[in-house]
C-alpha cells in the first residue's frame, strides 16, 4: 500500500494511488467525508487521455492514518505539499473538490505556484462559506454547530441525510444509487476528523489565499447545489481569480462528479489539453 508520513503535525500516514505514467500529473483531492474512491470516474476518463493521476485520502479519512489533530487548512496544505515534494511533481494540475478546493487555495497560498500549472476548483468551498461582517450572504454559524452536533451524536444517521442532499436524490434519478457508497467509504473516516474538518471548511477564509492564485485555472460549479451554494462560491472565485473558466451545470447537484461524469470529464479534459 503505497504512503507517506507527513510532516504536520501530528504527523501521520497519508495514502495515495498514482497513475505512474510518464504525463502530466493531476493531483485529485476529495470532499467531505469522502476519500480518494470518490474520483474512479475522473481517474479512468484522464488516465484514459494519458495523464498520470495522483489520488490519496485527506488525514483521517480513507486509507490514510488516522491523526489526532491537524485538521486545519495549514496543516492539510502541509500533507499536499508533502505528497508533490516527496514525488517530486512539477507542472502538476491541482484538482480540489469541496473541501478539497480549500487545500488547493491554501497550498497555493503558502507554497506558491511553482510546481503547479493548472488548478481546477470543482464544487469548491472558497472563497469562505461563514456568515461574518463582511461576508454577509455566507451560512450562519448556526448551520455548522449543527452539523459538528450531528457528526457526533449520530454520525450513521446525520451521513444518510446528507449524501440525499448531496447528490440530490428527490430530482436527480442516480442520486439515490450513490448514497449507500458515499456512506460506507464515510464510515472509514475517523469520527473526530469527521468533526473537526466540518469546523476546518466552514471557519477558514481562502479569499487572500484565491488572490495568489495565479494559473489557468478551472471552475465548475451545479446551481442546484444544496452543500456548497454557488452563490457563495463558485461565483465569488472566479470573480477572485483573474482570468478564471467558469462553468456551471444546469441542474447538478454538489456530488456532479458522479451524478453528471460525462460533463464533468469532458470540461476536464478540454482544459487540461488547452
Amino acid at each position: 500500500m503505497p504512503s507517506l508520513v507527513t510532516s504536520a503535525l501530528p504527523a501521520t500516514d497519508l495514502y495515495f494511488e498514482d497513475g505512474g505514467s510518464s504525463g502530466q500529473p493531476v493531483v485529485m483531492i476529495h470532499g467531505w467525508p469522502l476519500s480518494h474512491r470518490s474520483w474512479e470516474s475522473q481517474v479512468n476518463a484522464l488516465t484514459a487521455a494519458g495523464y498520470r493521476c495522483i489520488t490519496y485520502d485527506r488525514r483521517g479519512f480513507g486509507e490514510s492514518g488516522k491523526a489526532t489533530g491537524g485538521y486545519d487548512y495549514d496543516s492539510l496544505a502541509s500533507d499536499l505539499n508533502d505528497l508533490i515534494t516527496t514525488l517530486d511533481l512539477h507542472k502538476v494540475v491541482l484538482a480540489g473538490f469541496s473541501m478539497g478546493g480549500g487545500e488547493v487555495a491554501r497550498y497555493i497560498g503558502l507554497c506558491g505556484s511553482a510546481r503547479v500549472a493548472k488548478t481546477m476548483l470543482l464544487g469548491a468551498v472558497p472563497p469562505f462559506l461563514l456568515e461574518t461582517v463582511d461576508n454577509l450572504n455566507g451560512a450562519p454559524q448556526a448551520l455548522f454547530d449543527g452539523m459538528v452536533a450531528g457528526v457526533t451524536t449520530d454520525r450513521i444517521a446525520f451521513l444518510d441525510e446528507f449524501f440525499k442532499n448531496l447528490y440530490n436524490v428527490d430530482s436527480v434519478p442516480s442520486g439515490a444509487d450513490l448514497v449507500p457508497f458515499s456512506k460506507w467509504v464515510a464510515w472509514a473516516a475517523s469520527p473526530l476528523a469527521t468533526q473537526q474538518c466540518i469546523v476546518a471548511f466552514s471557519a477558514t477564509d481562502f479569499r487572500d489565499d484565491l488572490k495568489k492564485i495565479d494559473v489557468p485555472t478551472l471552475i465548475v460549479h451545479g446551481d442546484a447545489d444544496r452543500i456548497v451554494p454557488i452563490a457563495v462560491s463558485g461565483q465569488k472565485s472566479h470573480d477572485a481569480i483573474a482570468g478564471s473558466r467558469y462553468e456551471v451545470l444546469a441542474g447538478a447537484p454538489h456530488g456532479f462528479a458522479a451524478t453528471h461524469t460525462a460533463q464533468l470529464n469532458a470540461l476536464m479534459l478540454d482544459f487540461l489539453s488547452s
